[in-house]
This record gives C-alpha cells, sequence and structure tokens, in this order.
C-alpha cells in the first residue's frame, strides 16, 4: 500500500485510505443537502485514525480531523501513539487518565479573581483604613481584569506584562503597586498549594520584571517642588488671611507636621482640650502606632475656632457633614 500525499488527502473522495503502519485517512461522504439546495458539491468530513492491537484485539484511536491535523502532524501522533502502546500502556487509557486529570485539576485550580478576593477578605481587617482596602478592590477588580478568569496557575509573565505595561508609563505608581498587588495574590497561591511548578512568581521584580520594564524612578518626575523657606512666612500670612475651612485645615497640618490624611480626618475625641494634645489613633497613622502632637497656641486656636462651628465629629468638615473635607 502507498504511502498518501498531501494532495491525496486533500482531494480524496469517501472511502478509507491507509498510510500504513495503523494510520487511516477517513473521508465521510458529503452532505446531501447541498446538493438538494442546488448549492456546489461539498467535500465529506476527513478524519485521521490509528488501529493498533491491545491484548491481541484491534483497537481505534481518533487522531483529529483535517486539515487540523495535517498528514505530517497525523504521522507524527500515530508514531507517538504507536511506541506508547508498545511500552504496554494502552493510548487510549492513558488519553483518558490525562483527561481526567486536566479536568479534576480545572474543579480544584480557582481562579486569579478568587484567590486576590480570598486574599483581600483574609487581610482587609489588618489593613490601616478604608482608602486603601477601595484601593485593592478596585486595582484587583478592574486594572487585574485580564486575569480574572485564568486559573491561578497558568498565569504568565507574558500575562502579567499585559497588564502593567498600558499603565507603566501613564501611571507608575499605580502601576507599581498593582505589580506588587498581583505578587502578593500569586505568592498567596502557592502557599496554598494552588501553584506548584516551581518557577517564579511571574510579577516578581528583582531578577525579573525588573529586565523587562523600565524602573520606576526613570519614569516619575520626583518630588513636588516644595516651597522654599524664606518665602514660608508671607505665604502664611497669605493663607491665614483666607477664610475657608480647607485654609485652616492647611495651616493646621503645616503647624503639626501631619500627613495631609490625618490632618483631614482630625475628629473632636482626638482632642484633650486641657492638655493642649492631639492624639492620633493607630488606625489613623501610616506606622498603625498611636501618635500624640502638642498644639501650639495657633494650632490650637484653630480647633477653637472651627469648634465654634462645630457640624459633625470631624474638625474639619466638608458639605457633607459626616464626611471629612
Amino acid at each position: 500500500m502507498g504511502k498518501l500525499t498531501a494532495r491525496k488527502v486533500e482531494t480524496a473522495g469517501p472511502g478509507k485510505y491507509g498510510d500504513g503502519d495503523g494510520l487511516w485517512l477517513i473521508v465521510s461522504p458529503p452532505p446531501k443537502r447541498a446538493e438538494a439546495e442546488g448549492k456546489a458539491p461539498a467535500k465529506g468530513a476527513r478524519k485521521w485514525v490509528l488501529r493498533y492491537m491491545r491484548e491481541g484485539k484491534a483497537r481505534e484511536m481518533g487522531l483529529g480531523g483535517f486539515p487540523a491535523v495535517s498528514l505530517a502532524n497525523a504521522r507524527e501522533r500515530a508514531l507517538a501513539e504507536r511506541r506508547q502502546a508498545k511500552s504496554g500502556v494502552d493510548p487510549i487509557a492513558e488519553r483518558r487518565r490525562v483527561a481526567d486529570e486536566a479536568a479534576e485539576r480545572a474543579r480544584v485550580i480557582p481562579t486569579f479573581g478568587a484567590v486576590s478576593d480570598d486574599y483581600i477578605a483574609a487581610h482587609e481587617a489588618t489593613w490601616r483604613n478604608a482608602k486603601h482596602r477601595d484601593q485593592w478592590k478596585m486595582t484587583m477588580r478592574e486594572y487585574a481584569a485580564p486575569l480574572r478568569a485564568k486559573p491561578v496557575d497558568q498565569v504568565t509573565t507574558a500575562d502579567v506584562l499585559g497588564v502593567l505595561k498600558p499603565l507603566w508609563q501613564a501611571k507608575p505608581e499605580t502601576a507599581s503597586r498593582l505589580r506588587g498587588r498581583i505578587e502578593l495574590v500569586l505568592d498567596a497561591a502557592r502557599a496554598h498549594g494552588h501553584v506548584t511548578d516551581g518557577s517564579a512568581n511571574p510579577a516578581r521584580w528583582r531578577g525579573h520584571l525588573d529586565k523587562l520594564l523600565a524602573a520606576r524612578s526613570k519614569l516619575t518626575r520626583g518630588h513636588h517642588a516644595a516651597l522654599e523657606y524664606a518665602k514660608l512666612p508671607a505665604f502664611m500670612i497669605d493663607l491665614r488671611a483666607r477664610d475657608d475651612v480647607s485654609s485652616r485645615c492647611l495651616e493646621f497640618a503645616i503647624l503639626t507636621a501631619a500627613r495631609s490624611g490625618e490632618a483631614l480626618g482630625t475628629r473632636w475625641s482626638e482632642i484633650d482640650e486641657v492638655a493642649k494634645v492631639w492624639t492620633v489613633p493607630p488606625e489613623r497613622m501610616k506606622g498603625a502606632r498611636e501618635h500624640r502632637v502638642p498644639l501650639s497656641d495657633r494650632a490650637f486656636a484653630i480647633l477653637a475656632a472651627m469648634k465654634k462651628a462645630k457640624v459633625s465629629d470631624f474638625a474639619f468638615p466638608s458639605r457633607q457633614r459626616d464626611k471629612p473635607l
């Protein structure tokens, strides 16, 4: 029996055609509906079948259809399956076993999105404020959206780069934080046993992504410009002359050397009017430790003036009285 040719595989009419060593091309008759509707004759479906002996019995194994599986591909697959059969392994049973393992693995391995949500749920109670929690949830829900449906053990470096690159130059700070969060989620997946291949975390920076992306320091413009020290007295005089809540809060922040978020969130319950001390609780501090600030006469005077028009628990309220400025 002669070997098949690529032309023969493409043009053969209905029937069975052997290529040797148990490899057969099966060509089905074309559908009759096309002829009934007056259309041009259609070609019948073409599939590859490998016939082999197992424990004295002939067995048939499908190798895929043409043209998805070419003649050369079919021969390669047939050779691999024959070798397996000669080694004592039943190719059909082995294929079924691999498929069952893959299906079971798909049921067990969670998606990146599921692991991300679990990570947030497990850690959000330890995060210092609601803004930090909201940022975590937003970035993992929106910026990392292309990763969410992927099984967590299948997230690759290319996948991570696909998420980071659109942000890396436009929003370097956001992109850097997103990278770190993706790395933490993938580390958590590894700790849970969902990733077992021993490869490097695809979101790791040092020794990995630092070879593929520009350093963030080269993308940012550095710190905001600072006011010259000699200009500060004039600035404070101008600021003190402004009659609005935001000016008083800014002046208070300068006098107490506080971060903007700490000053904006100042509550009356944090002020000891007798000792003239402002105590910022741990949950509002970046370092998660209580911070006590002795108040100068001017800082205390600002609070005294704000208290005369007290409308909420916040010393510097916004128009929404239950929220800080």
